[in-house]
């Protein structure tokens, strides 16, 4: 536990206000939490050195019109800088999901940032998490340097672990890639529009359109909405352009959720200038 609060320090640097203490993490893991990590074996293999990554979570209730279910609330996965896109977060996050299971509960939630492409591929991409739950400002001002000067609007996903989806996106047989262009030859829509500036940044249209003004109404079965590539970047070299993606996006997602859509998957396009688009569905039927 003393590893996992180390990690944090590194993960999220800057405020030791944020760091989950030890003690909490292990009365969590005695009443029905998880806490898991991920170690370097020696060099001899036969012991665990350094830990590279944790994923902690802890018991929740959600409500139904038959009364509370048990869940599962995933609050942090954290992976040292130098060990990221090396599967580390999959396997964490597969782990959980096989104990979870074993717990008897069926769904696991978490809340991330939106505009976050890294964690929105892993989320929903890999994993199989759906979203139709935005949160404004869910965790009011953070001081840790990733998200100190901004809102911390999160997209609260359901990750439905006994799912055909969920367990066909965690097989060892690899999923077909879907890219852009399946999706458009499909007839998804692009929501709203982006353009680069002068720099190189994306930058969102100034007005958006309303959906029925658009011909969608709120019966097109696939919607496209776009993101930047590397918000920290961006949020680093122009808060304002930043600041203007949260709105934007905000406003975007909000509106969708309500007329029923559902974040179903996300693409990424690899390249000088990369895009990102998440994938949305018209109701749960499509899953």
């Amino acid at each position: 536990m003393l590893q996992i609060e180390e990690l944090q320090r590194v993960v999220w640097p800057g405020s030791e206000t944020e760091i989950v203490p030890g003690h909490l993490l292990i009365t969590a893991a005695h009443n029905g939490g998880l806490a898991i990590g991920a170690f370097l074996p020696s060099e001899d293999g036969e012991a665990l050195e350094k830990m590279i990554g944790f994923v902690f979570g802890f018991a929740g209730l959600y409500f139904t019109p038959d009364g509370p279910r048990p869940k599962h609330c995933s609050h942090m996965l954290g992976v040292l800088p130098e060990h990221r896109n090396t599967g580390i977060g999959f396997a964490l996050k597969r782990a959980q999901w096989q104990m979870v299971r074993h717990q008897g509960i069926d769904r696991i939630t978490w809340t991330y940032d939106p505009l976050l492409s890294r964690n929105a591929h892993l989320n929903i991409t890999r994993l199989g998490a759906v979203c139709n739950t935005y949160q404004r400002d869910a965790y009011g001002n953070l001081r840790d340097g990733l998200n100190v000067g901004l809102s911390t609007d999160r997209f609260e996903v359901d990750w439905w672990i006994n799912t055909q989806r969920v367990q066909r996106r965690l097989s060892r047989r690899p999923r077909l890639q879907l890219d852009l262009a399946h999706f458009l030859a499909a007839g998804a829509h692009i929501v709203g529009s982006a353009q680069e500036n002068a720099q190189g940044w994306l930058v969102p249209s100034s007005s958006l359109a309303s959906l029925p003004e658009m011909g969608l109404g709120a019966v097109s079965p696939l919607l496209l909405v776009e993101i930047p590539s590397d918000f920290l970047a961006l949020k680093q070299a122009d808060p304002n352009l930043a600041s203007a993606w949260r709105f934007h996006t905000r406003t975007l997602f909000e509106d969708l959720f309500q007329r029923g859509y559902l974040v179903t998957d996300f693409i990424f396009l690899p390249g000088r200038h990369p895009r990102s688009y998440y994938v949305l569905s018209h109701g749960d039927s499509t899953l």
